[in-house]
């Protein structure tokens, strides 16, 4: 069974092919590197990428701006394929953190023991515009605060969803309705594809451009009942409230 000491001696070898003196236990560091004109190296060994690890090398970029973790590489069917649906997310904590990866075979061939995944970096997040847009759209497209954070079991109500109710609560109780009074009842701009598309199912088309509530619609505004006073309220009635 791999133990944390058999990673050092793998480390060690290929710290020491690239020029550094190497030593263990080094003020509560498991592996310390030194070598003229480079940073020192500071390397945390363990038998998982824990959250402990992580914390551990943190506080070891207080002492080094160049800390690596370095756990044993995945030697069973079933430890690769957990490695591989998580390696990306990893790598991507690591490069976030400033810390460098190392996976270690101590069973492996001399001088290919360890692999470097990552070396340590200063993190400069590549910003996404389009995603930042989508975000503020959907934060000033919603009405009110509809949802609570970190639920789970409730379906979450988008923008999307808010019109799709809205024009829902507009034709509960009517026979039908044309798709101009849905619109301009609702105040939903986008009411015409959202109820040809009918992507939840509550509407029913019953002639041209003339609409009614399906059953599902009808449970749909029993399902989210406790929010439709935010979402149909009239721009005029938010007013008057200011």
């Amino acid at each position: 069974m791999t133990s944390e000491a058999d990673l050092y001696a793998p480390v060690k070898d290929l710290l020491a092919r690239q020029g550094y003196d190497v030593k263990a236990e080094v003020n509560g560091c498991d592996v310390v590197a030194v070598k003229d004109g480079a940073p020192d190296v500071v390397v945390e060994l363990k038998l998982s990428l824990s959250l402990d690890l992580v914390l551990q090398g943190i506080d070891r970029l207080g002492v080094s701006d160049s800390v690596y973790l370095a756990v044993p590489a995945p030697d069973t069917p079933g430890k690769r394929r957990n490695w591989r649906s998580r390696r990306r997310r990893v790598l991507k904590l690591c490069r976030m953190l400033g810390l460098g990866l190392i996976l270690v075979d101590p069973g492996g061939k001399p001088g290919r023991q360890t692999e470097v995944l990552l070396d340590p970096a200063p993190y400069q997040p590549r910003k996404n515009n389009r995603r930042r847009s989508i975000l503020k759209t959907e934060f000033v497209s919603r009405r009110g605060d509809p949802n609570t954070g970190g639920t789970t079991r409730m379906k979450i109500v988008t923008a999307y969803r808010q019109d799709a109710l809205r024009c829902a609560a507009t034709l509960n109780g009517s026979d039908g309705m044309t798709l101009a009074d849905i619109r301009a009842t609702a105040g939903v701009p986008r009411a015409g594809s959202i109820l040809q598309n009918n992507h939840y199912g509550w509407f029913e088309r019953t002639g041209r451009g003339v609409y009614r509530l399906s059953e599902h619609g009808q449970a749909a505004l029993e399902d989210y009942r406790p929010v439709l006073p935010d979402i149909t309220e009239t721009e005029h009635t938010q007013n008057q409230k200011a």
